[in-house]
């Protein structure tokens, strides 16, 4: 997978929690002599904040890490020091989104339910740039350029060597939905057949049609369940709400939206029936 700073981070944290707790140790005993603070140290076991070198070796010694271990976490510190291409966009995105951007670029595969709205990794300059000015219609152009290019890089994990496995299952009314007219979503749905086309091994694309009977996701909020090649590191669940986004880490609701997902994937169509019935919405369009 590609190298992401944002990963590195999550998956030090991550070890360095679990090497706490195998101790028993509370977080105000280990940062009692070490010069930080439980805010702190809470934030980087969480993959939120950076951990400067010399505190990692103070905590490598004080949880008695083996030598082996030791240069696996060094090696991440490194890692998770660098600067991922999300960074040029700080000052544009909320730094909870710009996490999410940097997860989604060290992620191995993306389950993707989407209720209306074309997925981000699928859309177009131009479907993408419709979305983007009707909710911020006061956003002016210099930023909406800014806020479409951010999301063309984002695709760029569908290609290269190691490609995102993306499964992106929609509601038919996606479809059909007139993003920026019909022009626009015209060449979207041509957009889509191309991906499937050209990626076939790493893109499933299935629809929810309007004779599905119902669902556990039915009428809920679009969102997203990303795996992680290294087995220190769970799935994570991206929400995101007309007014809200959200990563969540809780296994139990991780689990839930998993569960939910399967069975969205129970009511959809085959990816050939997707196929078909994506054709057919374009060809009306014509």
């Amino acid at each position: 997978m590609p190298s992401s700073p944002t990963v590195a981070s999550w998956e030090l944290g991550s070890r360095l929690r679990a090497k706490r707790e195998l101790l028993g140790l509370r977080s105000s005993v280990v940062v009692k002599n070490l010069g930080m603070s439980v805010q702190f140290l809470s934030a980087v076991e969480h993959g939120k904040k950076k951990l400067p070198m010399d505190k990692l070796d103070a905590l490598i010694r004080v949880y008695e890490v083996d030598a082996d271990e030791a240069v696996e976490l060094r090696a991440l510190r490194e890692a998770a020091g660098l600067r991922g291409w999300w960074s040029q966009f700080s000052a544009l995105f909320s730094e909870e989104l710009l996490r999410m951007f940097g997860l989604e670029h060290g992620a191995e595969s993306v389950r993707a339910f989407d209720n209306g709205l074309m997925n981000g990794l699928l859309q177009t300059e131009d479907y993408a740039r419709a979305i983007i000015e009707a909710g911020s219609p006061n956003v002016r152009l210099a930023e909406v350029d800014r806020r479409v290019r951010a999301r063309m890089i984002r695709q760029r994990r569908l290609t290269g060597e190691e490609p995102l496995q993306l499964t992106a299952v929609m509601s038919e009314s996606t479809i059909h939905q007139q993003v920026g007219g019909p022009a626009v979503l015209a060449d979207q749905l041509r957009h889509l057949l191309d991906l499937v086309d050209t990626h076939a091994d790493t893109l499933d694309l299935r629809i929810v049609p309007f004779t599905a009977t119902g669902h556990h996701a039915m009428g809920g909020s679009s969102f997203n369940l990303m795996t992680f090649p290294s087995s220190f590191l769970g799935t994570l669940v991206w929400q995101e709400t007309v007014t809200s986004t959200e990563l969540i880490e809780d296994d139990l609701t991780v689990r839930e939206y998993s569960l939910a997902y399967a069975e969205v994937c129970k009511s959809a169509l085959s990816q050939q029936e997707s196929v078909d019935l994506i054709r057919q919405a374009a060809k009306k369009l014509e």
